[in-house]
């Protein structure tokens, strides 16, 4: 009877809902993440103080503690991976540029308005604008929500009821089981598949071509490797075989780079001879998510025409950044293919000092970092980290500000060629954090 007694007391010391929600130190939070998210706290307080883990007096304390950093469920996580652009963790961050653009674009904005006439204008016009002065060599260009959209536009308003010719060896799963063949048979186009997984040589295509081509489809396998015993035809041999050529290049890289001499670009790929160059804009571009549709005036103008287009269009936040990374300042992505690892070195050896000042057990190894994202397969970039003991990983990454890093050999390695410079202090502050008697290892 005691129990009995004790928990209806506990029901009744909880706190009344509406009584809570209007103490003074919950309005600010509820106004920056809405009622509903406050009240799904306070809930799960209420709980506690009915099973008698929490004291009644302390609820709005113990709400405020539950609080998240926002009104969204993505955090943001400090990338110690070695994967420049990892899909995991949504490809390329912005820069500050882009990340300001956003914020800017994100009330009523002129995105179809021309403000000297009060007239419409053409969506996006000023971000369109930036892509075709970055790539000089396109007649024109449109941007879609993303590449694999941009390869369906495509595919949708030059080849449905057609064929289009592509080699074997192009035929590419693009991740999470999306295959090339299955996202283009679904437009309503065929496909003309020709020669082997190896080896295809210009007659192959040119046997290919006939009345019913709508166009032939260059693909970059830029998720793998193939070597050995291989061939493959250039779009420059392709042009002469009076059909349009269409490129994927896959990771939005506008001009050559010396860190990945062997990744193909929009410009050389568009003076080469493609009549439509198709890309990503969240890899090596190191924009927002966006499909980059480049190249000739007449063919552009038929796929920003079509109706498919409207349902693959960018919003305004997306144009708003895609302008500001082609204007603004390099991109983390830039950045990080350009560091040299002597300087790598530096800033590991300084966070380790630190950590050890701390007594964790850190030390400075050297390793490989990758691109990432579908993007210069098979290139190492030659990187540094600072390793850690391996049982630190799982508790990093669910930390305050998440660290994720890679577990090899036994210890967790934090791998600096993905990691911006600014962030150096987070990566040791989570460190410390978590180095505790029996997380550390020690």
């Amino acid at each position: 009877m005691v129990q009995v007694e004790d928990a209806a007391a506990r029901r009744r010391s909880v706190p009344r809902t509406d009584l809570v929600l209007d103490d003074a130190r919950l309005a600010p939070h509820i106004a920056r993440l809405g009622r509903s998210i406050v009240k799904d706290a306070l809930v799960r307080s209420q709980q506690d103080v009915r099973d008698g883990v929490l004291d009644p007096d302390r609820i709005v304390d113990d709400v405020l503690a539950r609080l998240p950093r926002s009104a969204a469920g993505l955090r943001a996580v400090v990338n110690a991976t070695g994967v420049l652009l990892h899909t995991n963790l949504g490809r390329a961050p912005l820069s500050r540029a882009a990340v300001d653009a956003v914020v800017e674009a994100s009330g009523t904005t002129d995105v179809e308005l021309d403000l000297s006439t009060g007239r419409r204008a053409r969506r996006g016009r000023s971000a369109m604008a930036a892509l075709g002065e970055a790539v000089p060599d396109a007649e024109a260009v449109h941007v879609v929500n993303n590449g694999a959209a941009a390869l369906v536009l495509a595919a949708t308003a030059l080849a449905a009821g057609r064929e289009i010719v592509v080699s074997r060896g192009e035929m590419v799963e693009i991740g999470d089981g999306f295959r090339l063949p299955d996202l283009l048979v679904s437009t309503g186009a065929r496909l003309r598949e020709v020669g082997t997984t190896n080896r295809t040589v210009l007659d192959d295509y040119a046997h290919a071509v006939g009345p019913e081509t709508g166009f032939i489809l260059k693909v970059h396998p830029s998720n793998f490797v193939v070597r050995g015993f291989t061939s493959a035809v250039g779009v420059a041999d392709l042009k002469g075989l009076g059909v349009p050529v269409v490129a994927d290049i896959g990771s939005g890289l506008l001009h050559r780079h010396p860190a990945l001499p062997e990744e193909p670009d929009a410009g050389t790929t568009l003076r080469a001879g493609a009549d439509l160059v198709t890309a990503s804009g969240d890899k090596l571009l190191g924009g927002p998510q966006a499909g980059l549709l480049l190249g000739r005036a007449d063919v552009v103008e038929r796929l920003r025409r079509h109706p498919l287009a409207r349902a693959l269009r960018v919003d305004k936040l997306t144009l708003a950044a895609l302008e500001a990374t082609l204007r603004g300042p390099l991109p983390f992505v830039g950045q990080a293919l350009s560091w040299k690892a002597a300087d790598l070195v530096i800033r590991a050896e300084q966070i380790v000092t630190r950590l050890r000042d701390s007594g964790v057990e850190a030390y400075v190894v050297e390793g490989v970092a990758v691109v990432g994202g579908g993007g210069a397969p098979g290139v190492e970039l030659p990187s540094v980290a600072v390793s850690l003991p391996a049982q630190m990983a799982p508790a990093l990454r669910t930390g305050e500000v998440p660290v994720v890093g890679r577990v090899e050999r036994d210890r967790c390695l934090l791998d600096l060629r993905s990691v911006a410079p600014e962030q150096d202090e987070l990566l040791v502050e989570a460190v410390r954090a978590v180095a505790r008697p029996g997380v550390d290892g020690s």
